[in-house]
């Protein structure tokens, strides 16, 4: 059975991945391209119950390497339950984050280590990474402005972490750029919606 296609969205809080994620689906339904949608950490119910301990902002006494594992177990569930089995059946799967938010996050801003929480998280995916990556960038203190405005975006524990850990955030995401080249795509996410929708349509188009 042909093999889907994994496609990835990333970037600091308030880029505005979610609403750029449901005009890419909308585009490739209307093209007759068989897409599922799906979001990390969650998509099923498992990793939905371990998303509310992660993000809640109760539990701010959380530690680094417990937030790195609870969120690997998260994947691993998500991956079998989920993504494979679509994958499998030849659809294209887009998932608002995955395993570079770990290396961003937790591996640098955290201090943790990339190659400490990759190795977590190659057990954890058994080297399926995805086939494509498209990193939203924007300064975070735009990103968390955009937060605030909107209101719509949940406030979770991460939202309410000091901007220092957001910039980090972001030095991650251009450390992983460098790292992979070949999968990971940037776009501004700074511009309209319209222009980075615009932008994710034109690498698309090279792609599929």
């Amino acid at each position: 059975m042909q093999k889907g296609i994994f496609i990835t969205f990333e970037g600091p809080e308030g880029a505005g991945k979610t609403t750029v994620i449901q005009m890419v689906e909308n585009m490739l339904k209307e093209k007759g391209i068989d897409v599922v949608l799906t979001r990390e950490p969650g998509g099923i119910s498992i990793a939905e119950q371990i998303r509310e301990v992660i993000l809640s902002p109760k539990n701010k006494e959380m530690d680094g390497r417990t937030e790195a594992l609870l969120y690997a177990a998260a994947r691993r569930q998500h991956l079998v339950e989920k993504v494979i089995p679509m994958l499998e059946q030849g659809k294209v799967v887009i998932c608002d984050r995955f395993i570079d938010s770990s290396l961003a996050y937790q591996g640098y801003a955290r201090g943790l280590g990339i190659e400490e929480v990759l190795g977590i998280n190659q057990f954890a995916i058994d080297h399926l990474m995805p086939d494509l990556t498209f990193y939203l960038d924007i300064r975070p203190e735009i990103g968390l402005q955009r937060i605030e405005k909107g209101r719509s975006h949940e406030i979770n524990r991460l939202d309410l972490e000091k901007i220092d850990f957001h910039y980090k955030v972001r030095e991650g995401y251009k450390l992983l750029l460098n790292q992979f080249p070949n999968r990971i795509k940037e776009v501004n996410a700074e511009q309209s919606v319209d222009d980075v929708y615009n932008d994710i349509c034109d690498v698309l188009r090279g792609f599929l």
